[in-house]
């Protein structure tokens, strides 16, 4: 999205928002970080935080921070465990309410990332988007984002992306407004926070369908 095409809230209003949201909230639930950060340390063990590289905006990549959701136990090899085998039910609980997810407040109050936007996958998956799924990166990626309120991991990849793309092309004060809005019952409520009865959606492995913008489709 070339910048003389964005809106006047999405070039002058929406970063200062993200600054004052993220901070503010960084102030608010200190006492909560403190205590999650705690309870990290004492039941899953160090680093209390999880470091992943994803990519940003116009596909930059940058460091996200999470909480650590599962144990760092290892073989006799010195190899990590499977990812199911390092799960516990504190690490379930962190992700199904999205406590694993608060320090990502820094990255916002960074500028690596927005309050409302395309979430940050991870980088391997790059070279598998198409056109049309590459447009979700002409933003910075979010907190919560409209494939989030329309289903999150209950949705296929294909509509999560879609979703995306509506999201950079509809991009305004009152949508953000409104994902916000429509966040927190969803994350209260715990909904639709796994498929199948997973930790996390299944890897995405490219999409077999023509872009939409593709003149062959």
């Amino acid at each position: 999205m070339a910048a003389s095409q964005k809106g006047f809230y999405q070039r002058y209003i929406k970063r200062l928002l993200d600054i004052a949201g993220s901070l503010g909230a960084l102030i608010v639930l200190s006492p909560v970080l403190a205590v999650v950060a705690l309870l990290v340390r004492v039941k899953l063990g160090s680093p209390v935080l999880f470091r992943q590289q994803r990519p940003g905006l116009h596909e930059k990549i940058f460091t996200l921070y999470k909480f650590t959701s599962m144990t760092n136990e290892r073989d006799d090899q010195g190899a990590l465990l499977p990812n199911n085998m390092r799960h516990t039910p504190f690490g379930k609980f962190l992700r199904a309410t999205s406590l694993d997810e608060l320090p990502e407040l820094y990255n916002i109050l960074k500028g690596d990332m927005s309050l409302v936007g395309p979430r940050p996958l991870m980088t391997e998956y790059l070279p598998l988007y198409n056109d049309h799924q590459k447009r979700r990166h002409d933003v910075r990626p979010g907190l919560t984002g409209l494939a989030q309120v329309k289903g999150r991991n209950a949705l296929a990849w294909e509509e999560k992306f879609d979703y995306d793309i509506q999201y950079v092309e509809q991009i305004s004060f009152l949508l953000d407004i409104r994902i916000i809005l429509q966040t927190i019952p969803s994350v209260l409520r715990r909904q639709n926070i796994n498929q199948n009865e997973q930790i996390s959606m299944v890897p995405f492995t490219g999409s077999e369908d023509p872009s939409p913008e593709d003149p062959a489709k």
